[in-house]
């Protein structure tokens, strides 16, 4: 098994969040996804590779989107054979101390999500408005998109090989937060088992938060437009029945 791990600007956290995830987790190797970061987290991330075999390390040219660079690290894992995937932030907002419960879950499902908005699940030090919109944000996702999960926008998961085989990556073209939501949508939608486990999430101590207005603005219109499409594509069969 491999977690993927996207960076930037994160030379703050990889190293402590890597040593936790190695602790907790020894069996488990780790991917950094690095977007070229300005303050040396690629050559921090190369340290601990040369002294870690379980530790790999993916360079990129720049920063193009969270999502780029997990489909950038999905695409090395399976060339390099791993049956299971995972994905974390690397600021420990994802605990790894709690990729146990994901594991266990993955038995019975072919997509395992931690999630901070089923029973059990919790947020720490998140002030009520990111609540409130990561909250509403989820709403909107089920109401718009018709999927039962109550945690689509979250970023702590476990696929099987499998099923990343089966929602055909190479035709993804989400690349910021959204690609989160579009993942769980076409994971469902190929008929595929989805389980979410609580975690326990905890906004950084250190470093700058990546997500801003701009950022879930886009998601949202990128949602918007799916559920759009999706209700057209289901008139137009219900039309096509009646005709029929």
């Amino acid at each position: 098994m491999v977690m993927v791990v996207p960076t930037y600007d994160e030379a703050e956290n990889i190293a402590w969040i890597i040593g936790r995830l190695r602790t907790a987790e020894p069996e488990v190797d780790v991917l950094v996804v690095d977007d070229a970061s300005p303050d040396g987290t690629g050559e921090i991330a190369d340290r601990l590779a040369a002294e870690d075999d379980h530790v790999h390390v993916l360079h990129r040219t720049g920063k193009a989107g969270l999502g780029a660079a997990y489909l950038h690290g999905f695409a090395w894992a399976l060339e390099q054979g791993y049956d299971v995937i995972g994905e974390m932030d690397a600021d420990g907002s994802h605990q790894p101390e709690q990729l146990h419960r994901l594991l266990d879950a993955l038995e019975g499902a072919d997509l395992v999500i931690g999630s901070r908005w089923i029973p059990g699940g919790s947020v720490v030090n998140w002030p009520w408005r990111r609540m409130a919109l990561s909250r509403g944000g989820n709403l909107y996702v089920r109401l718009l998109l018709g999927v039962g999960v109550r945690d689509a926008t979250a970023g702590y998961r476990v696929f099987r090989r499998q099923t990343l085989e089966k929602i055909d990556l190479a035709a993804v073209r989400s690349t910021g937060y959204v690609f989160q939501t579009d993942l769980v949508a076409r994971t469902l939608a190929a008929g595929l088992t989805v389980v979410e486990v609580p975690i326990e999430f905890i906004e950084r101590e250190r470093g700058d938060s990546k997500m801003s207005g701009s950022v879930a603005a886009e998601s949202l219109l990128r949602i918007t437009q799916w559920g759009l499409a999706e209700r057209r594509a289901q008139v137009r069969r219900a039309w096509r029945r009646r005709r029929a």
